[in-house]
């Protein structure tokens, strides 16, 4: 056989080596650089948070429930859903898993403000401009395909190992469903709505925020639902770098093989995961109902 069709064509050894090292020592200088100045950025957000989760591991555990479904009731109006909260909470101290519960509830909470504060908009620029949706999809693609561990290796080099490394890699790997979504939403809106919507004279503006937001309400609830789900579990992965919470029994439990423990763990972030969807979805489907209603009445 040919030499042509099995030695495939590649840079020497040396040049390959020279390449790496030169990009390591690039990013660790910008890191050495701008490290101080990314991690300050931070502050605010980190405040935020290390606020949040004292907050919930301070309070008294019924505080803390019926905090959770006074929320519940405002999003959903559903005694299910509460009933359910209830029963899961309840269970998540019973068995010793509170704190670890309260600091997941925490990170996952901000991450997925984070990612709604600056996927929505983003997913918005998607829908007006083709050529916004040209440049941002490979690299949601990229984002989405790259192996969550390789998201924890720059944030680690320049802001080390704590919470806020921790939330900016869970929000990288986290935040592409709720854009495409949201993106997805706006598009599919019929546009003979749009067009009644210009009919009355309704500006750029408000027809965004009252036709298009409103109508695509469901499909961006469920790209927050998607975030959340993949927040859920880029946690365990960001129990590595410090983040606290239910990912670092779980890691314990797969050095000492305790296999009880991880699965105790795993199922209490399966409740978690269980709550923020139904709320979610239910938060999602009175939106289109009370918004479905405003527009074509």
């Amino acid at each position: 056989m040919p030499s042509w069709l099995t030695d495939f064509p590649q840079l020497d050894r040396a040049t390959l080596v020279d390449l790496r090292r030169g990009l390591d020592q690039a990013y660790r200088g910008f890191s050495r650089e701008f490290g101080a100045e990314i991690e300050a950025f931070f502050d605010p957000l980190l405040f935020f948070l290390v606020w949040f989760e004292r907050l919930l591991i301070n309070a008294p555990w019924w505080v803390v429930i019926i905090g959770v479904c006074a929320l519940v009731w405002a999003l959903t109006r559903s005694w299910k859903l509460i009933i359910g909260v209830v029963i899961a909470f309840l269970l998540i101290g019973f068995f010793g898993m509170w704190k670890d519960t309260m600091s997941t509830m925490a990170i996952i909470t901000v991450c997925t403000l984070v990612s709604i504060v600056l996927g929505v908009p983003i997913g918005i620029l998607m829908a007006r401009s083709n050529r916004v949706q040209m440049v941002v999809m490979p690299i949601l693609d990229v984002m989405q395909t790259m192996p969550a561990f390789v998201y924890l290796i720059p944030v680690v080099m320049l802001l080390g190992i704590g919470k806020v490394p921790g939330v900016i890699a869970v929000v990288i790997y986290a935040i592409p469903p709720v854009i495409r979504l949201t993106n997805l939403g706006i598009r599919l809106v019929d546009r003979e709505v749009l067009e009644a919507a210009d009919a009355f004279g309704a500006s750029p503006w408000q027809r965004l925020v009252r036709v298009q937001v409103p109508l695509a309400m469901p499909t961006i609830m469920a790209g927050v639902n998607q975030t959340i789900m993949m927040a859920l579990a880029m946690v365990v992965i960001a129990a590595m770098i410090g983040v606290k919470g239910l990912g670092q029994p779980v890691l314990q439990s797969i050095t000492n093989q305790y296999f009880t423990q991880g699965l105790l763990n795993g199922l209490a972030i399966v409740a978690l995961a269980i709550v923020f969807d139904r709320v979610s979805q239910a938060y999602g489907k009175r939106m289109q109902k009370h918004h479905g209603g405003t527009v074509h009445g």
